[in-house]
């Protein structure tokens, strides 16, 4: 991954988890909690493909896994994120642009529907039974509803931003100057180029003009 989708990837997804901490939350829906980390890893991977979102689809995990009030094992949500990043990425368009708000909105169902699955099912493989006791059931059907009423307000803008970091105005600046400079350079070599050429033929001109006159001067002598 290169600098700047590091660098915006890191951003947005510190930026989302702590929204989801501080504020969703708190909000003490019924069911599941808004992910709102996941819709930003849906977002990046629609752009950025199946390798850059596995790969910040586990950066953000393992940053869910760590920061507190994390109660599940590190790596758990990682390992979920990351999965979801990849085969989000595989659906990515072919010019990171979106015809229709169709196939998002069923990535973003399918994902939530899929995180919440998967999820409890590592947490099953290493003894965390809670998703038994609140019903698996009511999570994802309230997993899948809020985060698609979720997902027109953030989808969109994560991907403006990510494609906007691909396009990288000022890179493009800097390289149009640099071509200009480079451009200008070989117009102004070519040019003294063609002025010593002038130079030099006028002066092969004038050489043989005036011998020309010695030859007229001399013959006339002679004469």
């Amino acid at each position: 991954m290169r600098f700047n989708r590091m660098l915006l990837s890191t951003t947005l997804v510190i930026v989302a988890m702590v929204i989801q901490v501080s504020v969703l939350a708190r909000l003490h829906l019924p069911g599941a909690v808004p992910d709102l980390l996941l819709l930003t890893v849906l977002g990046l991977a629609l752009v950025y493909g199946h390798v850059g979102g596995a790969l910040v689809g586990f950066g953000a995990g393992l940053l869910a896994d760590l920061a507190p009030p994390a109660d599940h094992a590190a790596g758990r949500y990682a390992l979920v994120l990351c999965l979801v990043g990849y085969l989000a990425g595989l659906v990515k368009p072919e010019n990171g642009r979106l015809k229709s708000a169709t196939g998002p909105m069923t990535v973003v169902v399918a994902a939530a529907v899929g995180t919440t699955l998967l999820y409890a099912g590592v947490g099953a493989l290493v003894g965390d039974t809670a998703a038994r006791h609140v019903g698996l059931g009511n999570l994802l059907f309230t997993a899948a509803l809020y985060d698609l009423l979720l997902a027109p307000f953030v989808v969109p803008g994560i991907m403006f931003l990510a494609r906007r970091a691909e396009n990288d105005p000022l890179a493009e600046a800097n390289s149009s100057a640099k071509k200009a400079d480079i451009s200008s350079g070989w117009l102004s070599s070519g040019t003294g180029l063609r002025i010593g050429s002038q130079r030099g033929g006028l002066k092969m001109r004038a050489a043989r003009s005036k011998a020309a006159r010695a030859g007229r001067i001399k013959g006339v002598k002679r004469l």
